[in-house]
């Protein structure tokens, strides 16, 4: 499924930081893609399935969650964090950030593939 990727910052992001970011807190708030539920019922995405978002700029497996946002057929939301981070341009056009909204993604079920946990994940982007 084609879709426009959104990223920001969430209540449940800002509260699973405080925890800390290795918690599974954090992990349960940021892994996370929202989709609106139109297209979960559209693509056969059932709530709870691991995804797969990819972008020119890599791909991540996230759990699939039903967006309080609706309707926005065909946009998705990731929460800022280093899931997010995975799968966006790091050039930041000399404004110090990098673009977080607008960016073109495909999402496909995933379901034998597991959410990494932010350690793995950082290990797997960046080595030891």
């Amino acid at each position: 499924m084609k879709v426009t990727l959104i990223t920001g910052r969430t209540l449940g992001q800002g509260q699973g930081k405080e925890i800390g970011k290795t918690s599974e807190k954090y992990k349960q708030s940021v892994a996370i893609c929202e989709i609106d539920p139109e297209d979960l019922e559209e693509f056969n995405i059932q709530l709870g399935t691991n995804v797969r978002v990819s972008t020119e700029f890599g791909s991540v497996i996230v759990r699939g969650v039903k967006s309080i946002q609706a309707p926005h057929r065909g946009i998705v939301f990731i929460p800022c964090g280093p899931w997010a981070s995975a799968i966006m341009d790091s050039r930041t056009h000399g404004t110090g950030m990098p673009s977080m909204k607008g960016l073109q993604a495909e999402v496909e079920v995933a379901p034998d593939q597991e959410v990494l946990s932010v350690k793995e994940l950082l290990k797997e982007l960046y080595g030891e």
